[in-house]
């Protein structure tokens, strides 16, 4: 079975002290709100309302936990830079995501949603820049590129690696698209191997922290 269909919902997380204790290993996913995540996540998982879709940018307000089983964890992250949001909501997101990202000693990489039409945004950068400091790695999905044809997609691809090439050698990207369910091998190679089992092996024991 894919690793991603074995994922169900575990527990929603609005403050650093309810983090799951339990977890092994987790790969989180963020992005620009309005990117695409929740409908990447629900067809890498092959159901329609695992995340939430909402045609209001934003809506995901906490971090929620996806168990995988064997303690590992697929975690969707609030959607940053939605002007809209109320400023008491927005500060709190913020922190969230600041100490989620920096100090949770259980993740393992971060798959970072971006739209293929729009790039590297200035909060996209800023994000990768602030989380290079923890030495782990990103990949970056290229959401919506079946809205564009192949030529632009595939230079938005390389233009993408090559400013992630300036940054770290542990930042990847690939093309991706719910709709047509392309790229969904290459991300389930990646996340698979930062949760340190095979694509398709979803019984492999979890690494434990200090094994």
């Amino acid at each position: 079975m894919n690793l991603f269909q074995q994922a169900v919902f575990y527990t929603t997380v609005n403050h650093l002290r309810d983090l799951p204790a339990e977890s092994a290993v987790e790969v989180a996913f963020a992005g620009r709100s309005n990117a695409g995540k929740s409908s990447a996540i629900n067809t890498l998982a092959n159901r329609t309302r695992l995340a939430f879709v909402s045609k209001t940018p934003g809506r995901t307000q906490h971090i929620n936990y996806f168990s995988l089983g064997h303690n590992r964890f697929l975690v969707d992250l609030p959607g940053y830079g939605y002007a809209k949001v109320p400023g008491a909501i927005k500060d709190h997101w913020r922190e969230l995501l600041a100490q989620y990202l920096a100090q949770r000693a259980q993740l393992a990489g971060l798959i970072l949603i971006m739209d293929s039409r729009h790039p590297m945004t200035e909060l996209d950068r800023q994000m990768l820049e602030w989380f290079l400091p923890t030495g782990k790695p990103v990949h970056c999905l290229l959401t919506k590129s079946d809205k564009l044809n192949r030529s632009d997609s595939i230079a938005a691809l390389r233009f993408v690696q090559k400013e992630l090439a300036t940054l770290s050698p542990l930042y990847t990207a690939q093309l991706f698209s719910s709709p047509k369910r392309l790229g969904m091998d290459e991300v389930g190679e990646v996340f698979a191997r930062w949760l340190g089992i095979s694509a398709n092996d979803g019984h492999k024991k979890a690494p434990v922290k200090g094994e």
